[in-house]
């Protein structure tokens, strides 16, 4: 496995990235994730799904908003829609007072902040240790997870970005 610290928001675009996730990858193969935690739990995100990475920012709640909807945040200039990510997987919300990150992905030309806890590092982990959802992972979490990978002493559950920003009933 190598690991590679994010010091920048897009550094995550200079990283090498590997295979997308099926059957029959190699040892060698390798996809790089950027790292984050909700409530606790450690997950990852695709490095190419990533646009950028930010500290707490500002949000404007908007009216009759599903519940997982933040709200909206200017990010230079463009208006963009923050998804709470512990309402989005049925976790608990996060303490008054927990400063929070953004990690901006592009769907469609639109932009979204995906709101969680802390932004960790950009990890490069080998495609063959890639495996699918445990049975035990719960439901809300199944929906939005791709597969796992079982690290030396936790799990990180690698999300689905599209699946987490598409807001119409199937998907959650």
């Amino acid at each position: 496995m190598t690991v590679k610290v994010l010091d920048r928001p897009g550094e995550a675009h200079a990283a090498s990235y590997g295979s997308a996730a099926g059957a029959g990858a190699s040892g060698s193969e390798e996809r790089t994730y950027v790292t984050l935690t909700l409530a606790g739990q450690l997950c990852g995100v695709p490095v190419l799904a990533v646009r950028d990475i930010l500290g707490e920012q500002t949000i404007t709640r908007i009216p009759l908003a599903p519940r997982e909807i933040a709200g909206s945040l200017n990010l230079r200039g463009r208006i963009v829609t923050a998804i709470d990510l512990r309402r989005r997987l049925h976790l608990p919300d996060a303490p008054a007072g927990q400063v929070r990150m953004s990690v901006v992905a592009d769907q469609g030309g639109e932009l979204y902040a995906l709101l969680v806890d802390q932004v960790s590092e950009v990890m490069s982990l080998r495609a063959d240790q890639f495996e699918r959802n445990p049975l035990t992972l719960p439901p809300a979490w199944a929906a939005f997870s791709t597969g796992v990978y079982r690290l030396k002493d936790r799990l990180l559950a690698v999300l689905d970005v599209p699946r987490l920003i598409a807001l119409s009933p199937e998907a959650g």
